[in-house]
């Protein structure tokens, strides 16, 4: 049965909810990622015209060759640099995941990116668009292939941590090149149940508040290996304050020495 949702359970027991992306509003991000690429295929175009004084035929197989460059390119460059989004999928706020919840790999990008030609087929991603209407998980051939999901990408606001992390030290700053590291793992789901753990911690009774950041603790550790000095001693609450830190505040820099 076809869904809007997507529910994920990790081995850790968290669960997330991923708002799937649909054909129409993929067409039309996937409208704008087009024009892009015509915008570039049309820089190559003056090299075209200039090669084709030279040799016609040799210009030719350089467009050819260059418009599949291009539009492989296109996607794999943006979907790694932007973590799953193209121009377009930011305009309309769309992200490509992995359909588990793990974190989106080089390898399924290009694979997706690969088998976009077949999914264009005949004209206008018909193949693709059918797939994705008939899929229970709103997937193309390619995300099949590749096990990815496209899903929406609310925006996310800064939350006010003053009043929440205020006075707290954070080890996890010492080692700003791992603090970076763990920005990088964490997906905007993952922080958004952290935060709201946090924020919502009074609401708990002692014991599932003790057994909830257990588990969030443990999520989040399995993201970055910290050295022993920047976890040993640390709660788990204070670990997960740390975390959350590290991911909404943009500045990484190491913590002053308490």
């Amino acid at each position: 049965m076809k869904t809007s949702t997507l529910i994920i359970r990790t081995p850790e027991g968290i669960v997330f909810a991923q708002l799937l992306a649909g054909p129409v509003t993929r067409f039309f991000a996937w409208f704008i990622d087009q024009l892009c690429i015509q915008a570039a295929m049309t820089l190559v175009g003056f090299v075209i015209t200039l090669v084709m004084v030279i040799n016609s035929n040799f210009a030719m197989a350089f467009y050819v060759l260059a418009y599949f460059v291009v539009s492989i390119g296109y996607g794999i460059f943006f979907e790694w640099s932007w973590r799953g989004q193209t121009i377009g999928k930011r305009l309309f706020r769309l992200r490509v995941t992995d359909v588990e919840g793990m974190r989106l790999q080089f390898n399924q990008i290009v694979v997706r990116n690969l088998l976009r030609f077949v999914d264009a087929l005949p004209v206008l991603y018909l193949v693709g668009g059918l797939t994705c209407w008939l899929n229970s998980k709103s997937q193309r051939l390619g995300d099949i292939a590749a096990n990815t999901i496209v899903v929406h990408a609310p925006r996310i606001t800064e939350p006010d941590l003053d009043q929440l992390l205020a006075g707290k030290f954070n080890s996890l700053r010492q080692f700003p090149h791992l603090a970076a590291r763990l920005r990088q793992n964490v997906s905007a789901a993952e922080a958004g149940v952290a935060l709201q753990a946090l924020l919502r911690r009074d609401e708990f009774e002692p014991v599932a508040r003790v057994e909830l950041f257990t588990e969030l603790a443990a999520h989040f550790r399995t993201k970055v290996d910290f050295p022993a000095e920047a976890t040993d001693g640390v709660a788990d609450e204070q670990y997960l304050r740390n975390v959350v830190d590290v991911i909404y505040r943009m500045n990484i820099h190491p913590a002053p020495a308490s």
